[in-house]
């Protein structure tokens, strides 16, 4: 397992390194001037010259980048055009939000699929399995920016029993959670479906009955483990995708994450936010689907080699 581990941390050094460089020349790509955002287009010729070797821009890309590399070493993600902090500082106050968001959205997702996709594979081609696949399509085909305003006129502004919009206990979270889980819990009950039965037509699920094991034992015990490593893959790479897609889901319901500062940024041109917030999500996502790779190997031995 070690060895297995090993090697999962050294493939993952390229890939970060490859999210790095493909985030500075995204950002660099971007029209406009950073330094006519900072001055405004009405700025003397000489105060913009001079504002740009300060910040570096008159150099080549090539040595841009290199000097945003040593600084990225050390933690320095550059100051905000718009308020002039640190963006490390700024990313590490709204970060906690989206990790928080993103949590109920895979709390929700977990809940709500684990049940709908064993139910519909231990009766396939029941009335069951059909209002289940019934509700997986409809999860996926409703988007968020649909499903969250129909949640805040039903539940918060209907009902009452929830707030609109905010960050504050568990209430605040119900709503985004759920707008931005329902979505991966109709692809995860799908997939978990469609794995447990082609699990349960296997031999050894066979052999399992005719030594006389309830359905039930056979189902839990037997299928769903070896079922399980399909819906991990899915469930690593949607829940790195629940970091970028919350922006939609924060911007919604004006919850305080990286994902509404990144539309902020963009919308105020602030270049060194909109790349350190583009590389933190990048990088997350790297991250989770690390973890997911050596869950692999605790899954299903047979990966480690």
């Amino acid at each position: 397992m070690r060895a297995y581990v090993l090697r999962r941390l050294l493939l993952a050094v390229p890939t970060v390194l490859g999210v790095v460089t493909l985030v500075f020349v995204l950002v660099h790509l971007i029209p406009g001037d950073p330094v006519d955002v900072m001055l405004g287009e009405t700025a003397r010729a000489a105060d913009k010259a001079q504002l740009r070797r300060r910040l570096g821009l008159d150099r080549p890309l090539a040595t841009q980048y290199v000097r945003y590399l040593y600084h990225l070493a050390r933690g320095d993600l550059g100051r905000s055009l718009q308020s002039g902090r640190p963006v490390r500082d700024l990313i590490v106050a709204r970060y906690p939000a989206t990790v928080e968001l993103a949590g109920g959205a895979l709390l929700v997702a977990v809940l709500c699929a684990a049940p709908l996709g064993i139910a519909a594979a231990a009766r396939p081609r029941s009335a069951l399995d059909a209002a289940c696949r019934a509700l997986a399509v409809v999860g996926t085909a409703v988007p968020n920016f649909w499903l969250g305003p129909f949640l805040i006129l039903v539940f918060a502004i209907g009902c009452e029993w929830l707030p609109v919009s905010g960050r504050g206990g568990v209430a605040h979270l119900v709503l985004p959670a759920v707008t931005l889980g329902m979505g991966m819990a109709a692809i995860l009950a799908r997939m978990l479906r469609g794995s447990l039965l082609e699990r349960l037509g296997d031999d050894y699920i066979s052999t399992a009955r005719a030594k006389g094991l309830g359905e039930r034992r056979v189902l839990f015990k037997h299928a769903l483990r070896n079922a399980a490593l399909p819906v991990v893959t899915i469930l690593g790479l949607q829940a790195g995708g629940l970091l970028a897609g919350a922006i939609i889901t924060e911007t919604i319901f004006a919850w305080p994450g990286i994902g509404r500062l990144t539309l902020l940024a963009i919308q105020a041109r602030d270049y060194p936010l909109v790349q350190g917030c583009i590389l933190v999500i990048a990088l997350s996502y790297v991250v989770v689907n690390l973890g997911t790779d050596l869950l692999y190997g605790l899954i299903d031995p047979r990966v480690r080699s």
